[in-house]
C-alpha cells in the first residue's frame, strides 16, 4: 500500500500539469465562469473524458497483490486490476458541468476501462458512470447557493472513490480477491484522488482570483481615465478637448494610438501614425462610418480592415466604439494597435467601459450647457423688467417741470433717456463694468430726487481701479431703490445711503447701506430667498439678484442682508473679481445701438 503512494502522486502531477496548461485557454476559463452552453458542455465532456482515459492508460497494474512497474496499460490480464486517478478527472468535470456532463464523462471513462479488461473492469465501469452522475448532481446543487469550494470538491472526490471501492467489493468475484485488492489500494486511491481534486480546485480558484484582480485593475484604470478626462469632456466634443483626452488615454492604456471623432470628422489623433493620421473633416476608414451609422462596436484585425491609405502605416488592429449622447451617436473613440494580438478581450472590455463613461460625461456636458442656456434666458428675462410705476412717476414729474423749470425738465429727460439706455444695455449683456452700473444708479437717483428733493443723500465710494470691474447689470440700482422706497418710508429725517466697493483677496465686495427703519427679524429671515408679500412690496428684486448671482457664478458669489429695526439695513455682495481689459471682453461688449 505504501509503495503505491509515490506512483499515484506522479499520476496526479501529470494530470495537474495538463490542467494548468488547459486553464490558459479562453474556452476553459469561460466554463469556469459558468458560461456553459451546449458547446461548452461538449467541450467539458471531451476534455475530462480524455483525462479519465489518460488516467486509465497511466494507471498502476496490480497483479496478485504485486505492484507493476508503471508502464502504459493497453490491456490487462484477467486476474489484474488498476490503481489510478480516473475518479479525480470524472469528479472535477462533473462538478463543473452538472449531471449531463457527468454522465458523458462517466460513459467515456467506464467504456474505456471496460475495454482494458481485468477482473474489476465491470465494477470500475459502473462506478465511473455512477461517479459522474452523482458528482454532477452535487456540483449543480452547490452552484445554486455559491461557487464550488476546494474542500467541497475534495470531499466529493473522496466520496466517489469510496463508492468505487464499495462497488468493487459488492460486484467483483471472487470476494476474497476483491477484498484484498481494496485493502491494498483503497486508502491510497481515496487519499490521492481527494488530494488531486483539492489541488485542481485551488488552481481554478487562482484563475478566478486572477480574473477578479484583472477586472479590479481595469475598473480602477477606467475610473482614473474618466476622472482625468472629465474636465475636457465637459467642454464637449471639440479638437482642443479631444486632443487632451487622446493624450491621457495614450498614457494610461496599452493602445499604440488613440483617435476621437465627432459625426463629421477626426478631432484628435495621438500616438503611432500621427504623421499621417491628422485631424480632418471626413473619415479615411469605412469602419468609423459604419460605427456612426449603426451605433455598434466594431473591430479590425488587419491593415486592410483599418483601410489606411498610407503605405507605411504601422497600425494593424483597431476597436472603434460609439460615443452616444441621448442614444444618438455623436462621435467615436478609436483604439489602435500595432500588433493584432494586443487587442484582446481585456483591452476590448476596457475600451467598451471607457466609451460608456465618456458617453455619460458628454451627456452631462450637454445637460450643463442646456441648463446654462436656460439660466441665461431666465436672467435676460429678469434683466429686461422695468417697473411701470417708475416710468409713470418720472413722466409726471417731467411734465410738471415743463411748466415751472424747462431747463431742469430737459435735464431729467436726458437722465430718463440714460436710464432706459442702461436698461437696454443691461438686457443685452451678461456683465457690464461697475462704472456703467453706477451710471444707471445716478440716472435713477436724478429722477427720484427730482420728486423728493432733500429727502435723502446718496454717497458713492469706489476704490480706485475698480471702475472696470465686471458685475451683472441691474445689481446695484434695485438695492438703492429698495433703500429709498422702504428704508425711509415713514421717516421725516434726511436719509443716508452709502455705496462702497473694494477688492479683497481677488474678490469684489460691494455694500449698499442705509440708516433707515430696518427690517423685522421675521421678515429678514426669508428676504432674498423667496417672495415676502406685504403692503410695501414682495421682495422680488432681492430674490432676482440672488438667483442671478448664483446662476451666473455657479454659486461662487454671496448675497447677504443684515438689518436692525430702527438702525438701518446693509446688503453685501461678494463676487469673483474680473476686470474689463482694454479692447473689450467676450463677456461684455458695447452695443452700437446704445449710442
Amino acid at each position: 500500500m505504501i509503495n503505491l503512494l509515490p506512483l499515484m502522486i506522479e499520476r496526479v502531477g501529470i494530470i495537474l500539469i495538463a490542467v494548468f496548461l488547459l486553464s490558459q485557454f479562453k474556452p476553459f476559463r469561460r466554463i469556469i465562469h459558468n458560461e456553459q452552453g451546449l458547446k461548452e458542455k461538449g467541450f467539458l465532456v471531451l476534455v475530462f473524458g480524455a483525462f479519465a482515459v489518460i488516467s486509465n492508460y497511466t494507471g498502476i497494474e496490480i497483479h496478485h497483490s504485486l505492484v507493476g512497474k508503471g508502464n502504459w496499460l493497453y490491456n490487462l490480464e484477467p486476474d489484474s486490476a488498476i490503481a489510478n486517478t480516473r475518479i479525480m478527472g470524472i469528479a472535477i468535470g462533473s462538478l463543473l458541468g452538472g449531471p449531463l456532463v457527468g454522465l458523458g464523462i462517466g460513459l467515456i471513462a467506464g467504456i474505456h476501462r471496460l475495454m482494458l479488461g481485468g477482473f474489476t473492469a465491470e465494477a470500475c465501469a459502473v462506478s465511473a458512470i455512477l461517479a459522474g452522475v452523482t458528482a454532477g448532481y452535487l456540483g449543480k446543487k452547490n452552484k445554486e447557493n455559491s461557487s464550488i469550494q476546494p474542500w467541497y470538491a475534495a470531499a466529493a472526490g473522496c466520496l466517489m472513490e469510496i463508492v468505487q471501492m464499495a462497488i468493487i467489493i459488492l460486484v467483483t468475484r471472487p470476494f476474497e480477491r476483491a477484498w484484498d485488492l481494496v485493502q491494498m489500494i483503497g486508502i491510497p486511491m481515496v487519499a490521492i484522488n481527494g488530494f488531486g481534486t483539492l489541488l485542481f480546485m485551488l488552481i481554478i480558484q487562482s484563475i478566478l482570483r486572477e480574473e477578479v484582480r484583472t477586472k479590479a485593475l481595469q475598473t480602477n484604470k477606467a475610473f482614473d481615465i474618466a476622472d482625468k478626462t472629465l474636465p475636457y469632456f465637459r467642454q464637449g466634443l471639440n479638437s482642443v478637448s479631444c486632443k487632451e483626452v487622446a493624450k491621457i488615454m495614450l498614457d494610461l492604456t496599452d493602445a499604440d494610438a488613440i483617435a476621437i471623432t465627432d459625426s463629421s470628422g477626426v478631432l484628435a489623433h495621438a500616438g503611432a501614425g500621427s504623421d499621417h493620421h491628422v485631424p480632418t473633416k471626413g473619415f479615411s476608414t469605412e469602419l468609423t462610418k459604419q460605427v456612426l451609422m449603426q451605433g455598434n462596436i466594431l473591430t479590425a484585425k488587419s491593415r486592410e480592415e483599418i483601410l489606411c491609405l498610407h503605405n507605411e502605416c504601422p497600425l494593424r488592429a483597431a476597436v472603434v466604439l460609439p460615443l452616444k449622447v441621448h442614444d444618438k451617436t455623436a462621435g467615436t473613440l478609436k483604439l489602435y494597435f500595432k500588433n493584432p494580438n494586443s487587442l484582446g478581450k481585456v483591452e476590448h472590455e476596457l475600451a467598451e467601459g471607457l466609451a460608456k463613461l465618456f458617453s455619460a460625461q458628454l451627456e452631462l456636458a450637454e445637460a450643463e450647457r442646456q441648463s446654462k442656456l436656460l439660466k441665461n434666458a431666465e436672467i435676460k428675462a429678469l434683466q429686461s423688467q422695468v417697473h411701470p410705476h417708475f416710468l409713470f412717476n418720472a413722466i409726471n414729474t417731467i411734465s410738471v417741470l415743463c411748466r415751472t423749470d424747462a431747463e431742469k425738465a430737459r435735464k431729467l429727460l436726458l437722465e430718463l433717456s440714460q436710464f432706459f439706455r442702461s436698461n437696454l444695455q443691461g438686457a443685452r449683456q451678461m456683465f457690464i463694468p461697475l462704472d456703467k452700473e453706477l451710471e444707471h444708479v445716478r440716472a435713477y437717483l436724478s429722477l427720484e430726487q427730482a420728486r423728493f428733493p432733500d429727502k435723502y443723500h446718496v454717497a458713492i465710494d469706489i476704490e480706485p481701479g475698480l471702475e472696470k470691474c465686471l458685475l451683472p447689470p441691474f445689481t446695484l440700482q434695485p438695492l438703492v431703490e429698495n433703500a429709498i422706497r422702504y428704508g425711509f418710508l415713514h421717516s421725516n429725517a434726511p436719509g443716508e445711503v452709502q455705496i462702497t466697493a473694494c477688492a479683497k483677496e481677488n474678490r469684489l465686495h460691494i455694500d449698499v447701506t442705509d440708516n433707515g427703519q430696518g427690517i423685522s427679524p421675521a421678515k429678514l429671515e426669508a428676504l432674498g430667498k423667496k417672495e415676502v408679500h406685504s403692503e410695501q412690496g414682495s421682495g422680488t428684486a432681492l430674490v432676482n439678484i440672488r438667483e442671478r448671482l448664483e446662476g451666473m457664478y455657479n454659486y461662487d458669489a454671496s448675497f447677504e442682508i443684515k438689518s436692525l429695526e430702527g438702525t438701518g439695513t446693509s446688503v453685501t455682495l461678494n463676487i469673483p473679481l474680473e476686470i474689463l481689459q482694454k479692447g473689450g471682453n467676450e463677456r461684455y461688449a458695447e452695443s452700437p445701438h446704445h449710442g
